[in-house]
């Protein structure tokens, strides 16, 4: 029995360089760095001061007001970007069969903003009266998805995916397998965070992920480059709705391209450091382009993990280079997260959209800040500069602590 094909057909993005897929593009292509000092809560004591905040986002102009109040603003940005979607795919939804029509979505940290706002509410009070009865509904996870689906009345597969910085690929990959086995038409699926909170800063100082560049903090986040000292976090989402081919065809929608791959891979190794060699990495590139029928002579592009770390850009470079062999260097690769930070579980919904509309255009966005090159990272980053090239088969990736790796592999649509 042949597989169910499944398609892009609809794009819903927010991050501190756009709100909206237009101005995500246009900021992408201007090279624009969304990062910033700190905003959202004193910084004195902390040894990182700066993010990449999201700017001028207005909940109301997405959701009705009374239930802005019950839903974190993790929530608040999925269900933003979930609307986006569903209005670009065009989808009729009083048309459509709901049964048949799912959401996957995820987040790595969820409502940590409402978490400490209650832990706070208690501990000043000594009284548990003073939490909120929304308190545990604002912030699980997998509450998002759950918004989603009951605002929309989508009655298919519902569920949240949590896999640190692989959850929205995780979300992506699980929304392309239920489709592919007839479990469903349609998948909005994705990912959202917003974590740019006092307990997740310093707990990331703590363990010295962060990079402390407070005075050149314009340029902390440079993915390959020799000085790089840590990524910087980022906030927003990313959404996408996946289709089975025909369902999309027989409804005369757009299709952005076909998800024709998913690469699914564990370390094994650290709870933290990737894999000597980004040996799972290489892995699940290979399960992707191997799930597509794809050779790897004919991937023309790889949005890349590229978190500004240490340890992540030299182990994925050569996972690229055991995957790709000599086509690693025909192949061009960039890391969004120089322009819009390390969206930790939103991260692989973002750059899905970015992949794809790459895709689409035949124009890669750049890697801004990447002025040192690392000897070990040799291969071509789009440093600095939008590269045009046709690109007919692109792969994204993202790792998460613990040792998730997933590959989604998009290209353009061949009509059959």
């Amino acid at each position: 029995m042949e597989k169910r094909r499944v398609v892009v057909t609809g794009l819903g993005v927010l991050t501190s360089i756009g709100i909206g897929v237009a101005e995500f593009w246009k900021g992408l292509l201007e090279g624009k760095n969304g990062v910033g000092l700190i905003t959202r809560f004193d910084t004195t004591n902390f040894d990182t001061k700066f993010a990449f905040e999201v700017k001028n986002f207005n909940p109301d102009d997405y959701i009705d007001k009374k239930a802005v109040k019950r839903m974190d603003l993790f929530t608040q940005y999925a269900m933003a970007t979930a609307g986006m979607a569903i209005k670009d795919s065009q989808i009729n939804l009083d048309k459509i069969n709901k049964e048949r029509f799912g959401v996957i979505y995820g987040s790595g940290i969820g409502g940590m903003t409402t978490l400490e706002q209650q832990h706070w509410a208690y501990f000043e009070s000594k009284s548990p009266r003073k939490l909120s009865p929304f308190f545990v509904t604002m912030m699980i996870s997998d509450i998002a998805a759950g918004q989603i689906s009951i605002h929309y009345g989508l009655k298919g597969p519902n569920y949240a995916t949590t896999s640190a910085c692989a959850t929205s690929s995780h979300a992506i990959a699980d929304a392309h397998m239920l489709i592919q086995r007839g479990s469903a038409d349609l998948m909005l699926c994705g990912g959202s965070e917003a974590s740019i909170t006092e307990m997740s800063v310093g707990g990331f100082n703590a363990m010295r992920a962060l990079s402390t560049w407070n005075d050149r903090y314009l340029e902390a986040c440079r993915p390959f480059d020799k000085d790089r000292s840590g990524f910087v976090m980022g906030e927003g989402a990313g959404t996408i709705i996946l289709e089975e081919y025909q369902h999309a065809v027989n409804r005369g929608a757009k299709i952005y391209a076909e998800l024709a791959g998913i690469g699914l891979t564990a370390d094994a190794y650290h709870i933290t450091a990737p894999a000597p060699n980004g040996e799972g990495a290489y892995r699940s590139m290979k399960e992707a382009m191997k799930d597509a029928g794809i050779s790897p002579e004919n991937v023309d592009y790889i949005n890349a993990h590229g978190t500004s770390t240490p340890y992540n850009d030299v182990n994925e470079t050569n996972a690229i280079k055991s995957a790709f062999g000599e086509h690693a260097y025909k192949l061009v690769i960039n890391s969004t997260k120089s322009m819009t930070g390390h969206l930790l579980g939103a991260a692989g919904g973002v750059e899905a959209v970015a992949t794809v509309l790459s895709l689409n255009n035949n124009l890669i966005p750049p890697t801004i800040n990447l002025t040192n090159p690392d000897p070990e990272c040799d291969l071509n980053y789009s440093a600095n500069k939008v590269t045009e090239k046709e690109i007919n088969c692109a792969i994204s990736n993202t790792f998460g602590f613990g040792g998730h790796n997933a590959s989604l592999l998009f290209k353009k649509i061949e009509v059959k």
